[in-house]
């Protein structure tokens, strides 16, 4: 017991010190934010811009799509460009030709290698020069820049507005005409994209050579490459990961396994009889089904579009439902049916737990079923509203689509998904109250099931740190609390003790051994996790002590997941222990590829990407959707599978399972899902990386290379992984379907025995 003291004492001292390091990041974020200006002028005292409509451009940007329809400095999707590095280098090549025309006569491409390298010369230093004055609040550009903005601004009107003229290159980006139809954002717009891209190009003040976004995107042509500090922090990051990783063999080999008891000869939940509140869990467990297929649909529908644009094989469905609500929806389920499985569990083994049924449980239950609903479909169907019928800033941010991957919903709907948090900690608590009170040896784990519940529940409030005209940097920062800490954080230290709390009732683990092996396992998980989030916050105008944390962190991050195929492969060997385990295969199957998945999902694609000088170059490419989908479905989502299948074995009689069905339903959804990210996404990044690395971000991400015919080709790659993922999803509704009809029948004899 001093030992598992003590370990519960380190916990709470990463747990606080991580954070209160997590806090003073966010504290110098804000303080070292790129600023607004008052006012955006020419030398010429020509008025371009107010600061205001800096705030309002982004805001518009946001409410049509935002990181749906193409990104800024990285974040958000794939098929339209990154708005900032496309203006930083239409700027420059812009800059470039008047300078040119102004001195020489004649255009930048006609000029003789001396004469380019003059005027290159010159662009470099306007673009690099910070002219902002901190006192008077105003940027000064000179006159020859001044031009160049005014004619980027009208291309990006024409643009998101309904010029005809814009239909090819908005057909390659997958928009809709009129994405913006008040003429006061759209002309706002522009101001937006040009202070996104003169943050990340401009000197901060007193240095030279570093940005406020430490240089990127990578734009060669004028001097935007990485700093030193990113090639020596990622240096530093790859030897912490190869030493972290020996720690953790040396401490793995040095104190052994305890080896797992001998199984109980017959299982041990065979007589548990659910409660009235679990057996409300049920529906929520199908409505995640329906969840699963609807995401599915939306994510076939999303990666056609980068081919046909408007079209799903020839059909105008993006007239009905354009890219940036197929995606917005795509992401957007993908979180919400994990969570409501993973919440349906707790509320399902609370009472299983303590074997307490409180009073007004299943009320509380059902209750927070429909507010779920509520909002899942409520947020779904106000998005694409908001979307279809462009209705504005104000309705996207309250209710439609703020715009934010996977933190789309509007606020009204944020603010009621927290309430229904805080009302779910509230049921689980006091089931598992009495359990909690009890000494002996599962009480820890009981209590890290709560815990960790209590951070999914209030963290969620991160959610509701940012308002509509926030400083971009602090919505990231904001942001990254919500979908790394949230998503991969809690929910996972939630899950995991879960698992473990599965394993010691089917007496297949020592409690003792389980309680004090989650205890640590949740310690070098946070210890890397919690500061690990600044890895997302690199380039988005922060510090550049984001990157030194960022990075070391990042690669501690790591370390437990290179190690996880112990874990999978002793519970792989666990389903072998009696043959009443069989009833559980498939379960303990799920929670064998959660271990692979997290160590190629999350683990070797996760870190192939996280090192600062790899991020530079790879941020907002492909990349980062090969990491996402082996992650947040092969770890997260076939988590919550695992744990939806063994509530729904205690919830239904066992003579109704057809194991048949779940075979074809696992194997098809891992091997689709790695075709999709092996011979598709993987491949797109990395061709898109190579143009930019060599040519710079704005050619990876420019209808050029997204629409060239190797992406294509690498697109429709994807089909044929799609398809068996699609099959195996397919098999798991028919499996639920088999389930209903059982119950169905079991029911109609029961009632014609009663009136017989």
């Amino acid at each position: 017991m001093s030992g598992l003291s003590r370990r519960w004492r380190w916990l709470l001292a990463v747990f606080l010190l991580s954070f209160a390091v997590l806090g003073w990041v966010g504290r110098e974020i804000y303080l070292a934010k790129p600023p607004i200006p008052a006012r955006i002028v020419s030398s010429e005292g020509v008025l371009l811009y107010r600061g205001e409509q800096v705030q309002q451009g982004q805001s518009a940007w946001l409410a049509a799509g935002g990181q749906q329809v193409g990104s800024v400095w990285g974040h958000g999707s794939y098929v339209a460009p990154d708005w900032s590095a496309d203006w930083l280098h239409r700027e420059i090549t812009g800059l470039r030709d008047v300078l040119a025309r102004k001195q020489f006569g004649q255009g930048f491409a006609t000029l003789d290698a001396a004469d380019q390298a003059a005027i290159m010369a010159r662009v470099k230093a306007d673009m690099r020069s910070n002219r902002y004055d901190e006192a008077t609040g105003t940027l000064t550009v000179s006159p020859e820049r001044a031009q160049v903005i005014a004619a980027l601004a009208a291309h990006y009107q024409g643009l998101f507005g309904s010029d005809a003229a814009s239909n090819p290159l908005r057909s390659q980006y997958a928009m809709m005409p009129g994405s913006i139809r008040d003429q006061a954002d759209l002309q706002a717009l522009p101001a937006f994209f040009f202070w996104s891209s003169w943050a990340a190009a401009t000197d901060r003040p007193g240095t030279s050579g570093l940005s406020y976004t430490s240089n990127w995107p990578h734009e060669p042509l004028i001097g935007n490459v990485p700093t030193a500090g990113t090639g020596m922090w990622s240096i530093a990051s790859v030897i912490l990961l190869i030493a972290g990783i020996a720690a953790m063999i040396w401490y793995h080999n040095a104190h052994g396994e305890t080896g797992d008891p001998v199984a109980p000869e017959a299982d041990p939940l065979f007589r548990l009889q659910p409660t009235a509140s679990m057996r409300a869990t049920r529906k929520y467990f199908f409505v995640v089904i329906a969840l699963i297929l609807l995401q599915v649909v939306m994510g076939v529908v999303s990666a056609h579009y980068s081919v046909e644009g408007q079209h799903f094989f020839g059909l105008p469905l993006g007239e009905i439902l354009p890219f940036v609500a197929s995606r917005t929806m795509h992401t957007q389920l993908g979180v919400l049916w994990i969570a409501t499985a993973w919440l349906a569990t707790g509320l399902y083994i609370s009472p299983a737990l303590s074997g307490h049924e409180p009073k007004g449980q299943v009320l509380g239950v059902n209750l927070l079923f429909w507010a779920l609903i509520v909002v899942a479909l409520g947020s779904l169907l106000c998005g694409w509203v908001g979307t279809q019928e462009r209705l504005g800033t104000q309705f996207a941010f309250w209710l439609g689509n703020q715009g934010l991957e996977y933190t789309s919903m509007g606020r009204v709907w944020q603010i009621g998904l927290f309430i229904g948090l805080l009302l779910w900690l509230a049921l689980m608590g006091r089931a598992l109250w009495p359990a909690l009170k009890q000494p002996g040896e599962s009480r820890g784990l009981i209590c890290m099931v709560f815990l960790s519940a209590m951070c999914i529940g209030l963290f969620y409030a991160s959610s509701l740190m940012w308002g509509q005209r926030s400083h971009y940097s602090m919505i990231e920062y904001w942001r990254w609390w919500l979908v790394h800490l949230w998503v991969e954080g809690f929910f996972e230290v939630f899950a995991t003790a879960v698992i473990a709390l599965i394993f010691s009732r089917l007496g297949l683990i020592r409690a003792a051994v389980a309680n004090a092996a989650i205890v640590l396992e949740t310690i070098v998980f946070l210890f890397g996790g919690i500061l690990g989030t600044l890895h997302h916050l690199y380039f988005t105008g922060t510090p550049t002590a984001v990157i030194a944390i960022g990075a070391v962190f990042s690669a501690l991050e790591v370390v437990p997941l290179t190690l996880i195929g112990f874990d999978a492969v002793a519970m792989y060997r666990r389903s072998k222990a009696a043959p009443w385990v069989a009833a559980y295969r498939w379960s303990i199957l799920c929670f064998v590829a959660v271990g692979f998945w997290n160590m190629v999902g999350a683990g070797l694609l996760g870190f192939a990407i996280n090192p600062p000088i790899a991020l530079y170059y790879v941020q907002g490419l492909n990349m980062t959707p090969a990491h996402g989908h082996a992650a947040l479905f092969g770890v997260y989502g076939m988590l919550g599978i695992g744990l939806m299948l063994f509530c729904l074995r205690g919830l239904y009689p066992r003579e109704h399972w057809q194991d048949k069905l779940l075979a074809p339903a696992f194997w098809c959804m891992n091997i689709g899902l790695a075709m999709m990210v092996f011979m598709s996404l993987l491949p797109a990044g990395i061709y898109q990386a190579y143009h930019s690395i060599n040519s710079g971000l704005w050619l990876a991400r420019s209808a050029e290379v997204v629409q060239s015919g190797v992406m294509h080709t690498l697109v429709w790659l994807r089909v044929p992984g799609d398809i068996v993922f699609s099959i195996g999803v397919l098999f798991l509704a028919l499996f639920a379907w088999r389930l209903l009809q059982g119950r169905a029948r079991r029911q109609a004899a029961s009632y014609a025995g009663a009136t017989a």
